[in-house]
């Protein structure tokens, strides 16, 4: 569990977890029900409750719970993405189906589209479990990068002068 936690490729974000934090979290989604633990292994085993069962008022079709799960995992995904990134978990036919699920997720208030990024053939979508996704407005954005470049060269236009100066005089 904890080398799946802390696994580098395919999260977002990518974590560090310790032994004893896995161990706490265990604790506390045990407590709450969210996990139940598998007996009769050599090592312990845990299985989701977090959905589709008696003690979740969550009920999520298999093509629903793959996308969350992707949008867990790896953070805003697009249709595309999804499609390809679900296959363990449940088969799309074709992109319109991951489509029309990402709107009936959407219609539930459990994931929301992202502005589509400048370059970008599709949008990405994100999951709203953990409260609303903040979208910075793409021209503020670019303001605020401009600035910071402009600052940037007027340092560096004054530290070329200075180090011809300093040139000169020697």
């Amino acid at each position: 569990l904890i080398n799946a936690c802390n696994q580098k490729s395919n999260r977002k974000p990518v974590l560090n977890l310790t032994e004893s934090e896995v161990r706490e979290t265990i604790s506390a989604l045990l407590k709450e029900r969210l996990v139940s633990e598998d007996s009769g292994a050599r090592v312990s085993k845990y299985r989701h409750r977090f959905c589709n069962t008696e003690f979740s008022d969550l009920q999520l079709s298999e093509q629903e719970r793959a996308i969350l799960c992707v949008l867990f995992l790896r953070g805003p995904q697009t249709p595309g993405e999804l499609r390809s990134r679900t296959g363990r978990l449940v088969e799309f036919s074709d992109v319109s189906v991951v489509e029309s699920t990402l709107k009936a997720l959407a219609a539930s208030h459990r994931v929301m589209q992202l502005p589509r990024e400048a370059g970008k053939r599709e949008s990405r979508y994100a999951h709203l479990f953990c409260g609303s996704v903040a979208t910075p407005l793409p021209d503020q954005d670019n303001k605020t990068r401009i600035l910071e470049l402009e600052h940037e060269v007027k340092e560096l236009k004054a530290e070329i002068e200075r180090l011809q100066q300093e040139l000169g005089r020697n």
